[in-house]
């Protein structure tokens, strides 16, 4: 085992070496690097292709680096093809990440001084939280296009303090508390990066590089120059609206300033101003004087008519908070929190206590509700209220709300249980049930009858009020009509908005919102929702959609669920916050006192791409330039010469030269073909792009595809650094090589669905790859090939496969589809040729044949492992330049007969083998013969049959007509003239019915009437093969439809009869001899 294990590492260390040799080849002859051409580009002439540039607040691991391998594979097969290939990279450092992370580890080494020293409790409370923050890690609400965690959450760290986690990045106490400076990541984590992805082998022209914000002059003018460009066309406003909000960062926090709640949007209710009526209890006396609420927030104000009660949790934690000079909430702290940051606190953003309280103190509390058809309602006790929704305070409408009726009815029926919560009878007892909605289905008492139908027996019954939340509420949203009040007859969904504007206007009710989940900000406070005034792009105006949506009817998605996810993403996204107050990026050009926002100047900055070389040509800070441009030269106006069609700047301080070749630069690499990225950012930053690029760009330059995949679990379990299941890139690389690392990942998974990185694929590849040089390395060392032109049948198959996987393969890499590319393009090889060399037997392969498939396969999969193919391309093949433009390999149009005569002799093999193996106890002589009987044309009838079939079968769908339309074809045909149809049906319907389930199985093809190919001429030019692999003395081919052929049978003719051939289906016997 030690010796296969080092055997291993000798093979790894070997790929690792010939690794680092080709990419300073490539390095020395810039084989990455793009060059535009004077002449515009035809269509598949150019691939320009680009990933979301990835924060700088740690080292790269797997899940970017699969992410990044579908560009890379993608853009390395574009290049073969021979497109002239542009792929960039860039950093980001832009938002909160970065600041929350340097601020954090200042605040430790000021606690714990430097380097730190942490209490041990500590630490583990402050992991376990941790690990509860990555359970409780919020989704969007389910009609949000979502992955099964959210990309932020699955960044969590699960390490308690920031300078271990700076630790497991491999940076010595030293070096730590220089990242105290925010600038020190964006100097320190691109560089490391960049080598990574080097070793990492990305075919990437590093000198279009750049980290974004202002350490980086020229791209924080070109940030700059987008967002005048929003403003002057007017797609950014001031305006005052619900935002997910930081208290501690005292800012909106956006989905990459989230640790945790990434997508999650502010949830809005009504709050019901549900008045104490006085005299107050003692626990209340202080609030003498002033008007006390409970404020139940609620979602559906249309039902307030049919109050019989409020609910409080009899264990719940709250309080009496002051709203203003007169008026004081009654709800729980979070939610005050909320409002004080909805402008409904006496004190801005500082909730005011005046009473603590708990649900034992509000039990039995009078109530004037708005709109209830019952003058004075009591709060009463409700065991399944949750305090981290709403405010604790529930409003009771059991005539439509399954939980509140169930509740009730518990109250009702259980004399002890409002014993132990002193719950008098006058409290609840009079109360009946409303009727106020009517539903269609379910009447005007909706909730009783959902609840006996489905027998629920308590409010503690949560799957079967689940169920009958389900049942009721949509339909009786959209179907239902109001049976009292103003809007008595209209439909409920017109009544709801109307009265919740009515309750607002009167002062008894107010607007509320806040997060529909937890969301944790990067600097580890819980966010609120807060009204704020700031500066937002109007995504969702109604003529900028429509825009949108013609850039998305034209792009390829490459999956249906991924262009699904768009669309819905196009039908709820609204105006976004696109301005911070802290972290790091470019300042808002007309009100500097604002930065804009991490996921606002990320998307248009792919055309900022094409003509970086121009302004920093490998300088990715920009502190150098080539072409004697400054930052400040950069002018609104330049920018628009070169990417709105804008007129020449003829007050420009650059040369008309440079101007005209940045111009021809962004016109010939626009539009960009292909961005991918995570399905996570569907929901944002992709839609985003889409937004902006109609908004600044002509409709020539709008984006033309986008491929979004999964995350991605390592072994099966998700990466985790809490749980150890991690793995960086450069870790990869060390473990298994570059190119079994690229080749693991292909094969890790092509869908939206999350894929699986195997390290047992990863080591596998190691030995499979190590494998094929050894065998390459024999056969041009070794003289026993045939030699001379193609001949053998053998031959003609495997020059057909090679045909068959160049064609595929190329599909499969158009298709983005790299799982199959390298099943087509590799392992099908492998196994094509393996057959070949059975095949051949003593004949030996053909020379030419070995010699075009070590050719064909080192291009197929150069694009997947490029460094092996460059070794076999240059070291054993002795071809000049670099496989990498070596140029998509010839292939004649597949011969599909030629492919079903090798599967035919397949298919008979391994049945003959199977047959011989069960009665081989019974062939006494180790001499057999095997005799081969041939049918090679059905009989009259059952070719009837099958045209019959023909006519009536879809080809596209495999779908037959009805039953009755083929049994009415049979009774007309020429098989039941003068016959009793009974006796047609019993002759052709085993037969009609076998062959059905072979075309829906197999396609039309089942349904021919004989096998393109004549099967006894190829079974005559295989019997050698048939013979050495089911362990034959002799093979012979015979007619079954000659009587001498037959007799050679003897006794064992009957199986003939019993088992008929048939084409494509000859029938075997075994004798001894």
């Amino acid at each position: 085992m030690e010796a296969e294990a080092e055997k291993s590492l000798v093979k790894r260390n070997f790929l690792r070496d010939n690794e680092v040799k080709i990419q300073m080849l490539w390095k020395e002859h810039d084989v990455y690097r793009a060059e535009s051409c004077e002449k515009p580009p035809e269509l598949g002439e150019k691939f320009f292709g680009n990933f979301p540039f990835p924060y700088m607040n740690g080292s790269l691991h797997l899940g970017h680096a699969f992410s990044l391998s579908k560009l890379e594979f993608s853009a390395r097969y574009h290049r073969l093809r021979g497109a002239n290939v542009l792929l960039p990279f860039a950093f980001h450092g832009t938002g909160m990440p970065i600041k929350a992370s340097a601020d954090k580890l200042a605040r430790e080494i000021k606690q714990f001084g430097n380097p730190p020293v942490f209490p041990q409790s500590d630490e583990e409370e402050q992991g376990n939280q941790q690990e509860a923050e990555d359970e409780k890690a919020g989704a969007p609400s389910d009609n949000k296009f979502k992955g099964k965690k959210s990309k932020a959450a699955s960044k969590s760290s699960g390490q308690a303090y920031q300078w271990q986690i700076m630790r497991s990045l491999g940076l010595s106490d030293s070096e730590i508390p220089e990242f105290q400076e925010p600038s020190k990541w964006l100097n320190y984590f691109p560089p490391l990066a960049v080598e990574d992805l080097k070793a990492f082998g990305l075919g990437c022209d590093w000198s279009r590089s750049f980290v974004t914000t202002d350490l980086n002059p020229y791209f924080d003018k070109f940030v700059r120059w987008q967002m005048w460009k929003l403003k002057e066309i007017g797609k950014i406003v001031k305006d005052k609206r619900y935002t997910i909000y930081s208290p501690l960062d005292g800012q909106p926090c956006a989905d990459h300033d989230r640790a945790t709640g990434e997508g999650v949007q502010p949830q809005e209710y009504t709050i019901i101003k549900m008045e104490v009526v006085a005299p107050f209890p003692a626990k209340l006396g202080v609030l003498e004087g002033r008007k006390v609420f409970l404020a139940a927030a609620t979602l559906r104000p249309e039902t307030m008519y049919g109050q019989t009660n409020a609910w409080v949790l009899p264990d719940g934690k709250y309080g009496a908070f002051e709203i203003n000079d007169t008026d004081v909430f009654v709800l729980t702290q979070r939610a005050a929190l909320n409002l004080a940051y909805q402008e409904y606190s006496r004190v801005p953003e500082k909730p005011t206590c005046l009473v603590d309280l708990t649900g034992y103190d509000l039990i039995g509390l009078p109530l004037k509700s708005p709109l209830a058809l019952n003058q004075i309602i009591y709060a009463l006790p409700m065991l399944t209220i949750l305090t981290d929704k709403g405010t604790g305070i529930v409003t009771s409408v059991p005539s439509d709300a399954p939980d509140d009726f169930m509740a009730l009815h518990d109250l009702k029926s259980k004399p002890a249980f409002r014993s132990k919560y002193g719950v008098r009878d006058e409290w609840v007892m009079p109360f009946d049930i409303i009727p106020i909605i009517d539903i269609p289905e379910f009447g005007d008492k909706a909730a009783e009858k959902v609840c006996v139908d489905l027998k629920i027996k308590s409010q503690n019954d949560r799957e079967k009020l689940a169920e009958a939340k389900r049942l009721t509420y949509l339909k009786g949203f959209t179907e239902g009509t109001m049976l009292v009040g103003e809007f008595n007859g209209r439909k409920v969904q017109e009544a709801k908005a109307l009265l919740r504007s009515k309750l607002i206007e009167a002062g008894d009710a107010i607007m509320y919102s806040e997060p529909e989940k937890r969301v944790v900000s990067r600097s580890g406070d819980e966010c609120v929702v807060a009204c704020t005034e700031q500066w937002y792009i109007t995504y969702g105006e109604a003529e900028w959609k429509k825009q949108a949506q013609e850039c998305l009817s034209s792009m390829n998605f490459y999956s249906d669920m991924t262009r699904h996810g768009f669309e819905h993403t196009l039908t709820w996204l609204n105006q976004w916050a696109c301005s911070r107050s802290f972290g790091l990026g470019t300042r808002i050009p007309w009100d500097e006192k604002y930065l804009v926002e991490s996921l606002s100047d990320s998307t248009i900055y792919m055309a900022y791409y094409t003509i970086a070389h121009l302004l920093h040509n490998e300088d990715m800070y920009g502190g150098s330039s080539t072409s004697g441009v400054t930052p400040e030269q950069m002018t609104n106006e330049v920018w628009d010469f070169i990417f709105c069609d804008g007129p020449f700047p003829k007050s420009s301080e650059v040369s008309q030269l440079i101007l005209n070749k940045m111009k021809q630069e962004f016109e010939y690499w626009y539009p960009f073909d292909l961005r991918v990225s995570g399905k996570d950012l569907i929901q944002n930053h992709l839609t985003f792009c889409i937004y902006n690029h109609t908004a600044i760009m002509s409709k020539k330059h709008w984006p033309r595809g986008f491929r979004c995949n999964g995350h991605l679990m390592l072994d099966s379990m998700k990466m985790s650094k809490s749980t150890g299941n991690f793995m960086t890139l450069r870790e990869a690389i060390a473990e298994y090589s570059a190119d079994a690392t690229r080749f693991s990942l292909a094969d890790a998974g092509d869908g939206v669905d999350d894929a699986n990185f195997v390290s047992s694929t990863a080591n596998k590849a190691i030995l499979d790859l190590s494998k094929e040089i050894s065998w390459m390395e024999e056969q041009l060392g070794a003289d026993k090939l045939r030699i001379g032109p193609p001949s053998t049948f053998a031959d003609m198959v495997f020059a057909n496969e090679m045909n068959i996987a160049v064609k595929m393969t190329e599909q499969n890499y158009q298709a983005c589809k790299f799982r199959e590319a390298l099943i087509t393009g590799f392992v099908g090889l492998q196994a094509a040729r393996k057959w070949y060399w059975i095949s051949c037997g003593s004949q030996e392969m053909n020379r030419d044949l070995v010699w075009r498939f070590m050719d064909v396969q080192t291009r197929l999969i150069a694009p997947i492992c490029p460094h092996y193919a460059e070794y076999v391309w240059r070291e054993l093949l002795k071809k000049d330049g670099f496989v990498v433009n070596a140029g998509w390999p010839a292939a004649d149009a597949p011969d599909l007969t030629l492919q079903s005569a090798k599967k035919y002799v397949e298919d008979l093999i391994g049945s003959m083998i199977k047959l011989y193996n069960k009665q081989k106890a019974n062939l006494t002589n180790k001499k057999v013969i095997g005799l081969i009987y041939v049918k090679e044309q059905f009989d009259e009838w059952k070719v009837e049959c099958l045209r019959i079939l023909q006519n009536n079968f879809n080809r596209e769908t495999r779908c037959f007509a009805a039953d009755s339309v083929i049994l009415e074809a049979l009774q007309s045909s020429s098989l039941n003239q003068g016959k009793d149809f009974r006796q047609t049906q019993k002759l052709c319907m085993p037969f009609l019915k076998s062959k059905k389930k072979d075309a829906v199985e197999l396609g039309a093809q089942a349904l021919d009437l004989k096998l393109p190919f004549g099967e006894i001429e190829v079974l005559q030019q295989n019997l050698d093969l048939v013979k050495r692999q089911v362990k034959l003395e002799k093979v012979e081919v015979l007619s079954a439809t000659n009587p001498d052929d037959r007799a050679k049978a003897g006794s064992h003719a009957k199986q003939i009869e019993q088992n008929p051939p048939s084409p494509g289906s000859p029938t075997t016997i075994f004798l001894t001899c």
